[in-house]
């Protein structure tokens, strides 16, 4: 117990994190990381990543977005995760969606499927409750262009339909670091319901305007039931405040 508290301190670790915060060497941290294993003070996530489990609880101390956003020193937790950690989510997965440089494939801790996805460009993130996440603006965006990391077209409706609040210049980078044209056609159809409850003004959406291809495209692969918008060029759902009136909302868990 003598490194313990040190170790809760810190909530996850490297074993040179470790040995910079002890101030030990790397054969006595080594000893004493496979020891605090077999009393369960500590669990190994992945390879060289540990998180403290609580001596009470016998659970990590920490999320399972703070885990995610501690897995390598870029790494922020993203798409439907962040709008979990945020708030806004209509149900929670059992897998965490992590944006970094750093190639890693899927895995399994506590339960929770733990995702990588590569970034586009300059990602807006921040820290929010000791957590590095993709700032609002960014985690919409990356959502759209991705509807399989938010749980589908419903459920991202969903999600939006629960913030009260959108900067259209984070929105405006975020889109231009992604730099495809279909996504701006994507984001000003679907934002355009939620213009006045995001308080979203023409301008954004004359940029979104301008740089949508000539092409005429789909939402979505199911295209059951569509209308064609001819302003955005999409084939999309006749009206998707339908969609979102069709359940029931729930809260997010933490």
């Amino acid at each position: 117990m003598k490194h313990y508290e040190a170790m809760i301190r810190m909530g996850c670790f490297s074993r040179s994190e470790l040995v910079s915060s002890l101030h030990l060497n790397n054969n006595t941290v080594a000893t004493i990381l496979q020891q605090y294993k077999k009393k369960g003070f500590i669990e190994q996530v992945r390879h060289d990543l540990y998180t403290v489990i609580s001596i009470e609880s016998k659970h990590p101390i920490l999320s399972r977005y703070e885990i995610g956003s501690r897995l390598f020193p870029d790494a922020c937790v993203s798409h439907h995760s962040a709008f979990e950690v945020f708030g806004y989510s209509n149900q929670v997965f059992y897998e965490v969606y992590v944006t970094t440089k750093s190639r890693f494939e899927d895995f399994i801790y506590d339960s929770i499927t733990y995702k990588r996805v590569a970034p586009k460009g300059l990602i807006q993130k921040h820290v929010y409750h000791g957590v590095c996440v993709t700032e609002l603006e960014q985690t919409v965006v990356d959502s759209i262009n991705a509807l399989d990391k938010i749980g589908g077209l419903e459920e991202l409706l969903r999600c939006i339909s629960l913030i009260p609040f959108l900067n259209e210049e984070k929105l405006l980078f975020s889109l231009r670091e992604h730099n495809n044209g279909f996504l701006y056609q994507k984001t000003g159809f679907i934002l355009e319901q939620f213009k006045k409850s995001l308080r979203l003004s023409d301008d954004f959406f004359n940029v979104c305007m301008n740089n949508i291809p000539k092409a005429n495209r789909y939402l979505i692969k199911d295209h059951t039931d569509y209308k064609y918008n001819s302003k955005w060029r999409i084939l999309g759902p006749k009206d998707l405040s339908s969609i979102t009136d069709k359940g029931v909302l729930y809260d997010a868990i933490w």
